[in-house]
């Protein structure tokens, strides 16, 4: 018999910079030639080499259970080819998600996003087969600074983006 959970529906909204501000930012296209500011990206990539590369994701669907964050370094995601996509996010307390800070949100693909350090994160989920999506984090994040956070086991919670 398998423990009873419950479905956790999360409504995804369209991302702004202020809507988003408190998991990361919203970086969108400026005239070349403009001085660097709080627009820009503010990265904290200084803890390791770091690794730009485009990662193919398959048949991600909008369901999770699992959700990770990054201690050491930011990270910033962007579709490739204009696709749209969705991501969920939380704020930690007590070194965990807080179920109460998550939050979904669509991605237009003429923007990308930055997460700052430490904010859980799931996702880029999507509808279509495959998206290829730009990737901007440590080299060895996935090796040293992944730490993930099963809701399941947590919370004895599923979520949904709708």
């Amino acid at each position: 018999m398998t423990d009873p959970y419950s479905l956790c529906c999360l409504q995804a909204n369209l991302i702004t910079s202020e809507s988003f501000q408190r998991y990361g930012q919203l970086i969108s296209a400026s005239e070349d030639g403009k001085v660097f500011d709080q627009q820009d990206a503010q990265l904290k990539i200084q803890n390791g080499i770091p690794r730009f590369y485009i990662m193919r994701l398959h048949d991600r669907g909008r369901k999770f259970h699992h959700i990770t964050r990054h201690r050491h370094c930011t990270q910033c995601l962007g579709s490739l080819e204009g696709e749209e996509w969705l991501m969920a996010v939380a704020i930690g307390v007590d070194n965990r998600p807080s179920l109460e800070s998550l939050k979904a949100f669509r991605i237009p693909g003429n923007c990308f996003i930055k997460l700052n350090v430490d904010i859980w994160h799931a996702g880029p989920y999507f509808d279509t087969d495959a998206v290829d999506f730009y990737n901007l984090e440590l080299s060895d994040t996935n090796i040293t600074d992944h730490e993930t956070c099963d809701l399941l086991e947590t919370y004895s919670v599923e979520c949904q983006i709708v």
